[in-house]
């Protein structure tokens, strides 16, 4: 059975609905959807174990999980609106943020301040560094044309030149979106492998 590792977003969690529009779509697939620790060298030491043992024969990420997807080297990977610069965002965040979906710890708020932005700002500046045209083929990015909060879709191409989908919607994929642009793709990864 082909297994999928689902990065969810910023102030999200593994139960966020992306996770089981997955499940659906690709089944009979297992779907990995851990809660993702705020902290950038927990975050990245989290999901790294996870691949290392799991295995997954598709790393999908979402918004922030994109950003953590595409640092998945060696695995085939799909980032979905990917925010290769979550640390401005996050500057306009400050302070306490609610989840939007609810994480297994029961957690409902984390704390947003300088030294985390400047800690995932530090991440930032080598995400593009050592790519070889074999990374580059595993992994594919997916771009909203109507993404009003992240929009990464020429720093993509300019360093993973014609592995970018432009799709009409929004920031948050809809159930549709996934099923008629993504899921396609991520079935054809699923099969070349």
């Amino acid at each position: 059975m082909d297994k999928i590792l689902f990065i969810h977003g910023l102030a999200s969690s593994g139960a966020y609905k992306m996770a089981d529009i997955l499940r659906h779509l690709l089944a009979p697939c297992e779907v990995i959807a851990p809660d993702v620790p705020m902290e950038p060298g927990a975050a990245f030491g989290l999901l790294r174990d996870l691949c290392t043992r799991e295995r997954p024969d598709l790393v999908v990420g979402h918004s922030l999980g994109g950003f953590w997807a595409q640092q998945m080297r060696g695995f085939r990977k799909a980032l979905v609106n990917p925010d290769f610069h979550a640390s401005a965002l996050m500057r306009t965040m400050k302070g306490e943020v609610p989840y939007l979906s609810p994480r297994s710890g029961g957690e409902v708020s984390f704390f947003i301040d300088e030294e985390l932005c400047a800690a995932y700002e530090d991440r930032e500046k080598s995400l593009f560094a050592g790519l070889d045209s074999e990374e580059i083929a595993l992994t594919r990015g997916f771009f909203a044309e109507g993404d009003t909060l992240v929009q990464c879709f020429d720093e993509f191409e300019a360093h993973y030149p014609g592995r970018g989908v432009r799709y009409p919607g929004g920031h948050l994929p809809t159930y549709p979106e996934i099923r008629r642009w993504m899921i396609p793709f991520m079935e054809a990864d699923l099969h070349r492998r």
